[in-house]
């Protein structure tokens, strides 16, 4: 996301259009890589509601948490380049209101990698999971990642 100081991200947050629903998919490639056709979409309140729940020292990844949507809804899955970005809306609605904080920072990428794109980047991620407890570590050495050391040990399960 560009230009974060003139966005209201919480606005966005709170703006759910036409979600919760649910799309029929026809692609095949697409239903092959998600093993169905019942596509769903989650407002971006909903994933921010699912962050909060996430406890200190606990991690969840945006995968497990399309997966409990699909799961809650009945459908095969959750669309996934929205919930990239519901996550990252979340995550910088959380930075820009004062008080009823979402511990965005807990929430990984997949394999457990840190997200650049919350405030502060990798660096102000990896200072908080660091506070919990967590190992980071690096890997690459031009195209460098960040990710949280076994992971799925503190996964959190939303259910």
């Amino acid at each position: 996301m560009a230009k974060e100081n003139q966005k209201d991200f919480n606005a966005m947050l709170r703006d759910s259009r036409d979600m919760p629903k649910i799309q029929t998919v026809t692609d095949r490639k697409t239903i092959e890589k998600y093993g169905g056709d019942r596509m769903y979409f989650a407002p971006p309140a909903d994933y921010d509601r699912v962050m909060k729940k996430v406890p200190r020292g606990k991690v969840i990844t945006v995968g497990k948490i399309r997966e409990y949507f699909a799961r809650l809804s009945g459908a095969d899955f959750t669309e996934p380049i929205t919930a990239g970005i519901f996550v990252s809306i979340a995550a910088w609605a959380s930075f820009q209101r004062s008080g009823d904080g979402t511990p965005y920072w807990r929430t990984l990428k997949a394999n457990g990698e840190l997200n650049e794109k919350y405030p502060g980047g990798t660096a102000a991620q990896r200072e908080k999971l660091e506070e919990e407890g967590h190992v980071i570590l690096q890997r690459g050495r031009k195209n460098i990642r960040y990710y949280v050391k076994d992971y799925e040990d503190a996964l959190f399960d939303p259910d």
